[in-house]
Formats: structure tokens, sequence, C-alpha cells
């Protein structure tokens, strides 16, 4: 029997859902899905006129956004636009620090190493990298990554059609998450719910910090189990790794499985899903990547320089600064437009268009210094895989012509919400 996707949990009442609530449709009307096409425009407006502003940038732009405002500290906000600024905040982890996070996400998520600062970041992240090593990749890319994608694509494939939003990239990485940590099948469909709404904390807490609560309990009772009988799951891997005689504890462990689905699995399918847009939109580039495969790791990364799947994150100042030429005051919060700072024409050339022969790109979609995403590489390697086995299985590839128009959306979390696509 397959197992179930993560989509089909969002809309089926059978897979534990406990009333018509949808949590995928809350949290992209928090994130402004609905209304908010393309931030960028008045991204580069702001950037032209100072590379900093004071401000939330949902503020400034007029766009509502509940989940930017809520994880800032209370005091005066600062939003960041700059590539030089944005990554001297992301490198300066002595004057801006991560613990603002701690807020509300620490109240759902527990302890986790988005609000560390050092040196008890450093040690968590040593710690956590030992389940993450190449070896381990190479494992998850030929158990988990190659087998789920051809199995999305199986289910569509004799049509000669698809949404490859609904049929993969909404569904693929949190299967992986799920079989990596070796959750049993009956399992995963309230494995993902739970994950969707702690996603969703910032617009419904109360469902968010239920969640948590669940899966705290969940990850409890599988982890003595691994403990007593370890085998190479991840949950396993992760009570068994140790650091000059340390281990991870028990609430350590649960914090970091509670963030593996939004930061491992929300941004890979938007990040996949945004790549997809780009090359269909740009159907010559997606014809030179199917004749040359040795573009495949720099679309991916143009794709992340040109639509991240996260446009910001917080910092909170400790002490008084100054952010690529402009004061800002000790206690402020921090916005950190990652959106912007990879679009800046200070730094990148044509900086709004997609262009996969782009060159050396050094976007900061996955952020910098000593935060840089943890898990970076396993997104990369499941686009990388997932792009592949779509070039391969999918040919003449192309949106449907008969679809609605088809866009990028979102503020702080950007992806198309469906890819019509007609292939064979």
């Amino acid at each position: 029997m397959s197992d179930p996707g993560i989509t089909d949990v969002a809309h089926n009442p059978d897979h534990g859902a406990d009333d018509d609530y949808d949590p995928f449709e809350a949290f992209d009307r928090a994130q402004g899905a609905e209304t908010v096409a393309d931030p960028y425009p008045g991204f580069g407006d702001l950037l032209s006129k100072c590379p900093v502003h004071r401000g939330a940038s949902g503020e400034l732009l007029e766009i509502p956004n509940t989940i930017t405002l809520d994880m800032l500290e209370d005091g005066p906000t600062y939003t960041v636009f700059s590539y030089r600024g944005v990554e001297q905040v992301l490198r300066d982890h002595e004057t801006f620090s991560s613990a603002g996070y701690a807020k509300h996400m620490g109240l759902v998520m527990g302890h986790t190493i988005l609000e560390m600062d050092e040196p008890e970041h450093g040690r968590y992240r040593r710690l956590i990298q030992q389940a993450f090593t190449r070896k381990e990749m190479d494992r998850w890319e030929h158990e988990f990554v190659r087998p789920t994608v051809n199995a999305a694509i199986d289910g569509f494939i004799g049509r000669g059609r698809a949404d490859l939003v609904k049929e993969l990239t909404f569904s693929f990485p949190n299967q992986v998450i799920a079989q990596a940590m070796g959750l049993p099948g009956e399992d995963r469909p309230q494995f993902y719910r739970w994950g969707v709404e702690i996603t969703n904390m910032a617009s419904d807490p109360e469902r968010g910090f239920a969640a948590s609560v669940a899966l705290g309990e969940y990850f409890g009772r599988l982890a003595s189990e691994r403990r007593e009988d370890p085998g190479d799951d991840l949950i396993s891997l992760l009570t068994q790794v140790e650091l000059d005689g340390q281990r991870l504890t028990d609430e350590e462990i649960f914090a970091f499985l509670r963030l593996l689905l939004p930061a491992g699995s929300e941004t890979t399918y938007r990040s996949s899903s945004n790549l997809l847009y780009g090359l269909l939109t740009n159907p010559d580039q997606l014809d030179a990547l199917r004749g040359d495969r040795s573009l495949v790791p720099a679309a991916i990364e143009e794709g992340l320089r040109w639509e991240p799947p996260l446009t910001g994150i917080a910092r909170t100042a400790v002490a008084d600064s100054e952010i690529d030429g402009v004061h800002v005051p000790a206690g402020a919060s921090i916005g950190v437009c990652l959106g912007a700072a990879n679009h800046d024409p200070a730094r990148f050339d044509r900086p709004h268009e997609f262009d996969i022969r782009r060159g050396q790109v050094n976007h900061l979609a996955f952020a910098s210094g000593p935060h840089m995403c943890l898990g970076m590489h396993l997104a990369r390697m499941e686009t990388a895989v997932m792009l592949e086995i779509v070039l391969d299985r999918l040919p003449n590839l192309r949106l449907d012509p008969d679809a609605d128009d088809v866009r990028i959306m979102g503020f702080t979390f950007r992806a198309p919400r469906a890819l019509p696509v007609v292939f064979g």
C-alpha cells in the first residue's frame, strides 16, 4: 500500500482530522498566498532608498504578515534589505542574536537550534551533524528519495498531465522525512497533519501547541524503543550520537524532530516548486537543462536565489550597531530580508531574471554564518534527484496551455499553489 501523501491528509477527514479545518489553507492565507503575487518590486523600491528601514517588511509594504511581526521582540523594528547588510547581520552572531525566536516558536517547538546562540549552538549543531553525514545522505537518496519521487510520478505518468505541486513537490519531502525517521506507515498521516499544524503555529497557536505536545509524546515512545533496539533510522541515530562524552537529551531530540518538518520539508517543497516554475516559464532554459545535465546544480542555486522559499528571518540586536551605514540601537528587532538581498542589483546583474547560466551565485537563501541551514545538503540532493527524474520520465514537459494563469504567491513563504503540466 502506498504512503498517503501529505496533500491527502489535508483534505481527508479519515486521516486524523477532527473537523473541516484545513491547516494548509490556513497557513497559506496567513502568508498572503492568496493576495501577494510579487513583493520584489516593493523590496527593490525600499532598497533603492535605503539599505535599512525602520519597521517590519510587511508594514513597510502595507501587507499584513503575522508570522514575521510576531516573531520579532517588543521595541523598535528594523528591516535590512541590502545583500551587504543581510550578510553582515547573519555573520555577526555576537551582535545579532537568534534568541528572539524563543518568544513564540519556543513555546511550540521547544528549545531548537534556531534560537540558540554560541557556544550552545555550536555544541548542538556538531551533535546533530553526525546524523547527516555524506554517507547517510547517500543512503537517504537511494533508499528514500528516488523511490518516493518515482512512486509519485508513477501515479500520474499514464495521464500525460499532472499538477506537479499537488502530486509531487508538496508530498515527497515529507514522505522522505517520515521514512528516514522510521515511522510506521500507519502513523504517517497523523504525523503529516501534526507537522503542518506546527508550521501554522503563528496563525493558530492553540492547534500548534496541541500538535507539539502530541508529537513530543509520540517521539518519546519512539525514542525509548529505539534506545533499547536501535536501527539505522534518524531517531535511532540521534539517540546514539556523542560529542566529548555528551549526548543529546530527550528534549533536544524532540525539539529537533519537531522542527524538521517545517524546516526540512516545507522549504524543500517550496524551493523545488519555485525551481520548476522558473524552468517551465523559461522553456529555453528547460530545454538547455534537458540537453546538458551538468547545468542541474547551477539551476538549483539560481532557483534558490531568484525565488527563495523563505523571504525573511529575524534577529535581535544585543548592542548598538551600524548595519550598512544605518544606526540600529541595542534591543531592536531585525528583520533580515533574504529575498531582497538575493535581488540586490549591487550584488547581482539582472536580479529579477531567472538565468541558470548566471555563474557563481552566492545567494543567501540558506542564510549565512553560524546559522547557515543545517539541512542545505539534503535540500539540494532532494531537489537534484527530483529534477533529474522529472527530466528523465516526463518528455516534452510544459505548462498546460488550458490551465489558469500560474504564479508564485506569498510573502514570507513563497511557492506556486499549482503547477499544471502536460507531457509526452
